[in-house]
């Protein structure tokens, strides 16, 4: 009878550690100041219902960091430097199908986004490289096409870099927007 009290003893402390270990509290990092965020084309694409023909043609995922007050092109982000084309990780675009950007064909698969923003044309990059950390380790002979497009200066400020499509006869425009600069990449599908 002691053994048996001894033994059951054992497995209620073995238990209690156990459980105690089991809930204490892990420590979680801070929210980021640039969070994640998805873009699709067709914009309702990863919203629609059972019956629902829309499929995704392009999905965008990137960070967004903020103005907080900065001037951001020509000075934070340096003219004529590539830059990552959000924050944190490089900005990945997927294609679902086959794309022509620039009258240059890309095949259905994931790329990474970078820009060399200018005052008045941005050149806007889609590269072969992804998972990589901002523009540190950017390869240029990686580069699927590059397309320079006009600026478009805008009277009020966007404080989060945003991204968003619009719909174009033959494909979509992806309209990118941050401090007073807007530009505008066509795809088309």
């Amino acid at each position: 009878m002691k053994n048996i009290f001894i033994v059951v003893f054992a497995l209620i402390c073995f238990s209690a550690k156990a459980q105690q270990a089991s809930t204490a509290e892990v420590k979680f990092p801070a929210a980021d100041p640039s969070p994640a965020d998805i873009v699709y084309f067709p914009l309702n694409a990863p919203k629609v219902k059972a019956g629902d023909p829309t499929k995704p043609v392009i999905k965008i995922i990137y960070s967004r960091p903020q103005k907080k007050g900065r001037d951001i092109f020509g000075v934070l982000e340096q003219y004529g430097t590539v830059w990552r084309f959000g924050a944190n990780e490089s900005t990945e675009i997927h294609f679902f199908k086959k794309v022509n950007i620039g009258g240059k064909k890309i095949k259905a698969g994931t790329y990474s986004l970078f820009a060399i923003p200018n005052k008045d044309t941005w050149t806007i990059i889609v590269n072969g490289e992804t998972d990589k950390w901002g523009a540190f380790t950017y390869n240029q002979s990686k580069d699927m096409v590059r397309v320079n497009v006009p600026v478009k200066t805008l009277v009020k400020p966007i404080e989060y870099f945003s991204l968003t499509f619009t719909p174009a006869t033959e494909g979509a425009n992806l309209i990118i927007g941050w401090d007073r600069t807007q530009v505008e990449l066509p795809i088309s599908f």
